[in-house]
């Protein structure tokens, strides 16, 4: 039974990317006395998932554990949606929260539906208008925005493709986003690496984030949908040029489980020089290992929201991206798959020199890391627990804040 005056706010999620996001948020209402908070995981990645939900001490009411190794969206879609509904059924949530753009938001979005219960939808409006382009992302997040009744808009851009598609700017409330707010609670200058062999890599002298020693640390993390096959193909090759070419650079390698990632990329990466290669880190030491790199090469959606605030440039190998802000900032370069165009424009930001200066920034156009406390006060606006509509992401101001000495 529900105290009265509360509310039963439900988080769903199942991914790593999303528990990352979801943290700050499930914190904020659980210090909320208005909410009663619950958490239910897919697991539609497992280990990754339980990482992050160690490193933020998030407690999970429900466990729907639908991993299975190399599953299709259709498999993660039905689990969901067979697993999801029987919980809903017995909790009756006054609001389901998902994330983001993955099968298990969906999958969970339309669960809600089917049951009546309200949904908010937690980065909402992020768009390519291509429905290939990311894979499966820009259709997963389409039919959660369409299902939800609360819109939270990472951005004012986000804000303004909701509105283009006519929902009502009473559901939609720009908050920045989550991203941010977990990183900042995470990035530290004196952060002290749990896994051994980044304590031993990042051993060199020099200020904690000193990136202009004789050798530049190039993070690499590649996973996405649409790259299997000739993209991957075409990221391993470049890689495997810029680790013999050049003798300024070490690459610090993520690699991502999934076998089509996972099996070109290490046969690429075999015995190159200069090269170090790792299953994915706990977020944190993830994180701080980004803030002390020169540049990134990515095609991570989260990536392009992260590293403005710790000041890192990204080389992001996608055709297409929904975060156009990253672009428009000069934070991120868009060079697709394609050998060539990673070679070129990774040589030319090792160079340094303005063009490399200008993507260091000094704000971070996706938030202040005080989003999470704004999705919890619109849910308590909806709610009629308080009367005043929440303040947006830069209506305070322009925003942004970067980590101290980066």
């Amino acid at each position: 039974m529900v105290a009265l005056g509360k509310i039963k706010v439900m988080s769903v999620f199942g991914t790593r990317p999303e528990a990352i996001k979801m943290a700050p948020v499930i914190k904020a209402l659980e210090a909320t006395p208005e909410v009663e908070s619950r958490v239910a995981v897919t697991a539609q990645h497992r280990e990754m998932l339980d990482q992050v939900l160690d490193c933020f001490s998030i407690k999970v009411d429900y466990d729907l554990d639908i991993m299975d190794y190399n599953q299709s969206l259709a498999q993660v879609t039905v689990r969901v949606l067979e697993r999801l509904t029987p919980v809903l059924e017995k909790e009756r949530p006054d609001m389901l929260l998902v994330h983001g753009d993955t099968a298990t938001t969906a999958a969970s979005a339309l669960s809600a539906y089917y049951l009546k219960v309200p949904c908010g939808h937690v980065e909402a409006g992020l768009r390519t208008y291509d429905k290939y382009a990311p894979f499966p992302e820009e259709a997963m997040r389409k039919i959660a925005d369409d299902i939800s009744d609360l819109h939270f808009a990472p951005t004012a851009r986000a804000k303004e493709n909701l509105l283009k598609e006519g929902f009502s700017q009473e559901t939609i409330f720009v908050t920045g986003n989550t991203a941010v707010d977990a990183l900042l609670m995470t990035v530290r200058d004196n952060y002290a690496f749990k896994n051994p062999r980044l304590r031993a890599i990042l051993s060199r002298p020099g200020a904690p984030f000193d990136r202009a020693g004789s050798t530049k640390d190039i993070l690499v993390e590649v996973h996405r949908r649409e790259n299997f096959g000739t993209g991957m193909e075409e990221i391993g090759r470049a890689l495997r040029w810029i680790a013999e070419n050049r003798e300024d650079v070490r690459l610090l390698v993520s690699v991502h489980p999934n076998p089509n990632v996972r099996e070109p990329i290490m046969r690429w990466l075999k015995g190159a020089p200069r090269t170090v290669t790792f299953d994915p880190l706990d977020y944190p030491d993830y994180v701080n290992l980004m803030a002390r790199c020169y540049l990134v090469i990515s095609d991570s959606g989260g990536v392009q929201e992260e590293a403005p605030s710790v000041g890192v440039p990204v080389v992001l190998c996608r055709e297409k991206t929904e975060r156009p802000e990253a672009v428009d900032a000069g934070v991120v370069v868009l060079v697709g798959t394609r050998f060539s165009a990673i070679t070129s424009i990774v040589s030319h930001l090792l160079a340094g020199g303005p063009d490399y200066e200008v993507m260091r920034p000094g704000k971070n156009p996706f938030g202040d890391g005080f989003a999470a406390k704004r999705i919890v006060d619109a849910i308590l606006y909806r709610y009629n627990l308080i009367c005043v509509r929440p303040h947006e992401f830069g209506e305070e101001g322009d925003g942004g804040v970067r980590i101290q000495g980066v």
